[in-house]
């Protein structure tokens, strides 16, 4: 089945009802760092440095209604104490050794963001950007109501975010086009699984404009 059957199927059962916006909106940008973005990276992929200009797009509208601005990244000490257990079994004692040490430039966000300073950078070691964070406190001192998540991976730390921020009753969006994952299988399956089930998965047309609509805080 294609997207659309398999959405048609899930409605059909009861899934895939709409969380709508809210009043009080916040961005977060998930994990755009060379860790995943340079190919050079074990763990970089083209199919994710895709997203870049979909998510411009949404920082500057949201910069100009001052909407609150966070972005991710994944960094762990050199020795893999901090992913120990099954974390670092699955990840850190592969291939992908090194790629997100935090001595490294590979955790460090891709430029073209231009990351301001009232722009909060969040240094996590789980998939979710609420997991061991501050996150979430960050957000009620803000009194958001709405998180629009954007960046990678879909399968991965945006899906994970997604489930976190629906479990704590937030309007939680995910921008279409500003979401990528190495792999095209992952990312389809995953987008219609937040679709469906924690998320409204939206057009990156219809967040920036929904942001262009706010009134300037």
């Amino acid at each position: 089945m294609d997207y659309e059957e398999v959405r048609t199927f899930y409605l059909s059962r009861g899934f895939g009802g709409r969380v709508g916006y809210g009043e009080r909106p916040a961005v977060v940008v998930i994990d755009m760092a060379r860790s995943w973005l340079d190919e050079s990276s074990p763990l970089g992929s083209a199919n994710v440095a895709g997203v870049m200009e979909p998510i411009l797009s949404i920082l500057e509208t949201a910069r100009s209604r001052s909407v609150p601005i966070f972005f991710t990244t994944m960094a762990f000490d050199a020795a893999g104490e901090e992913a120990a257990g099954p974390v670092g079994r699955k990840l850190l004692h592969t291939s992908a050794q090194g790629a997100l040490e935090r001595d490294s430039a590979r955790p460090e966000l891709d430029p073209r963001l231009a990351r301001r300073d009232n722009e909060i950078l969040i240094e996590k070691q789980r998939a979710s950007a609420f997991w061991g964070t501050a996150f979430q406190g960050h957000l009620i001192a803000r009194r958001v109501d709405t998180l629009i998540i954007t960046g990678c991976s879909t399968s991965g730390c945006v899906r994970s975010t997604a489930e976190s921020a629906h479990n704590a009753g937030y309007h939680t969006i995910v921008a279409k086009e500003a979401v990528g994952d190495r792999s095209p299988l992952a990312h389809q399956c995953n987008l219609i699984d937040i679709d469906m089930r924690y998320a409204d998965v939206e057009p990156t047309g219809n967040v920036v404009r929904y942001l262009g609509g706010l009134r300037e805080r």
